[in-house]
């Protein structure tokens, strides 16, 4: 059973689990479950998603029952008028806070700008050597990307050198495998924990928040982190 974290008539949103696939895709055929698939059983209507996670990103996923709510969503993540909130656990100690404003390419090689905010919420130092370091550090932050380009705060973490544990694609994989071999950890410490936005019917603020799922706290846990 999928976690709903919010629902009326027009919409609805669940805290999508690491490793689920919002809907069938030609680059991960060996997934048999889809968010999209399993949110229309479980409420038993047609749903539409608004927005997208990454597959192995956790955290709040927005979808539409109707078409016109559908529409007036996409409107708002593509006129960049929702605000979204996540959490990561980077590599090394980053700064307190940071903007990082760094133009993004499309997979047809056009530039997009592309910009984040950061604060850096805690800092771990573990008891366990990494190559030639006697211990491992690490950082848990909260981003606001302003702009919804793809792989965005993947791209821009791992631009500034803290890229997010668990991320194959552009992360660290040293420390992938560190994690894998150390702790059994192949989950991305990413996760969507807030969403704000305007109701596409009555204009009114809405406000979700996620919980952390199990994996995350794990980490979360062995390095000492709170929220």
């Amino acid at each position: 059973m999928l976690e709903i974290i919010y629902q009326d008539e027009y919409l609805i949103a669940i805290n999508k689990p690491h490793g689920l696939l919002v809907h069938q895709s030609s680059i991960a055929r060996d997934a048999t479950e889809f968010a999209l698939q399993m949110l229309r059983d479980q409420v038993g209507k047609h749903v539409s998603p608004v927005h997208r996670l990454d597959r192995k990103t956790s955290g709040i996923l927005l979808f539409a029952f109707d078409k016109e709510s559908e529409i007036a969503m996409h409107q708002q993540f593509m006129n960049a008028e929702t605000n979204k909130k996540y959490l990561a656990i980077l590599r090394g100690f980053t700064p307190e806070q940071m903007d990082i404003d760094y133009p993004l390419a499309k997979e047809n090689g056009t530039m997009q700008d592309a910009f984040t905010s950061f604060k850096t919420l805690q800092q771990a130092e573990v008891d366990v050597a990494f190559g030639k370091h006697q211990t491992s550090r690490y950082s848990l932050v909260e981003a606001s990307p302003k702009t919804g380009r793809m792989h965005q705060l993947r791209r821009h973490f791992s631009h500034i050198l803290h890229p997010i544990i668990g991320d194959r694609t552009h992360g660290c994989n040293k420390q992938n495998k560190f994690f894998l071999e150390q702790w059994n950890m192949t989950t991305m410490l990413l996760h969507a924990s807030e969403l704000s936005f305007a109701h596409p019917k009555t204009s009114e603020q809405i406000h979700l928040k996620a919980n952390l799922h199990d994996e995350f706290r794990r980490v979360m846990d062995f390095m000492k982190m709170k929220l």
